[in-house]
């Protein structure tokens, strides 16, 4: 058995620990008394595991009689599960820090998905539709050059992930604002490179738009938040 899907994992958890790392030395969640680190990892490792169970059960494997299907080279992960059970961990570990550490972990996430995708190298499942583009390359035994999608969203995560560490470090944006931010972007980015995808049947287009509607959703109510807190301490200053 190869152990492809485990490598790609790899890369996705360097990848964000790099991005914490270099967050870091910029007093990235200085007041968050939780390592972000564990609580990532952990949720990490959950989101993982659930979708890759439930891709398994999808395509009528069952996990309690083939469970070395769980880290087989070519085996998928259901999006929307793996996403829910990692935002499940991260909050019931975070708990009442949940807003520092859901910002705190907002362009390490991106970081994280930015290597996930860079992890398509390993597992030789970078390419999409075909493309005459000069960087399209075909696959083994092809002539027909295709898409490499999956270095697509992988570029694209890692411009997001560099762009929320910046904002988060020089503009200081209200609290709940770079978590918003992060669901959002990591929506539209899956939007944006999905024409160039194989072409799957009922395929997870709504759970990327649910991303990005609640990750504005979030921004918004974040920037409300911040601006109702700011009148009332201003009020609260005249009366004094």
């Amino acid at each position: 058995m190869e152990f492809s899907l485990l490598f790609a994992v790899l890369i996705a958890v360097l990848s964000l620990y790099g991005v914490l790392w270099w967050e870091g030395k910029r007093g990235n969640a200085a007041d968050c008394s939780k390592n972000l680190w564990d609580l990532a990892l952990t949720a990490t490792i959950a989101g993982i595991f659930a979708g890759r169970l439930a891709a398994m059960v999808g395509d009528g494997v069952n996990p309690l009689t083939s469970p070395g299907d769980i880290i087989i080279v070519r085996a998928g992960v259901a999006t929307g599960p793996a996403s829910l059970v990692a935002l499940a961990t991260l909050a019931v570990l975070a708990r009442r820090e949940l807003i520092l550490v859901a910002d705190g972990l907002a362009a390490a996430t991106l970081g994280g998905l930015a290597g996930w995708h860079a992890g398509c190298l390993v597992r030789d499942a970078c390419l999409g539709t075909a493309s005459d583009l000069p960087w399209a390359y075909p696959l083994d035994g092809s002539t027909i050059s295709r898409h490499p999608v999956e270095l697509y969203a992988a570029a694209l995560f890692l411009v997001a992930a560099v762009a929320v560490a910046w904002r988060k470090a020089y503009r200081r944006p209200p609290p709940l604002v770079p978590a918003g931010i992060a669901l959002g972007v990591a929506g539209l980015i899956r939007l944006v490179t999905e024409p160039v995808r194989p072409a799957l049947t009922g395929g997870p287009e709504p759970w990327y738009w649910a991303a990005l509607v609640a990750g504005i959703a979030i921004v918004g109510f974040g920037r409300r938040r911040a601006g109702t807190a700011s009148q009332e301490a201003t009020e609260h200053g005249e009366i004094v």
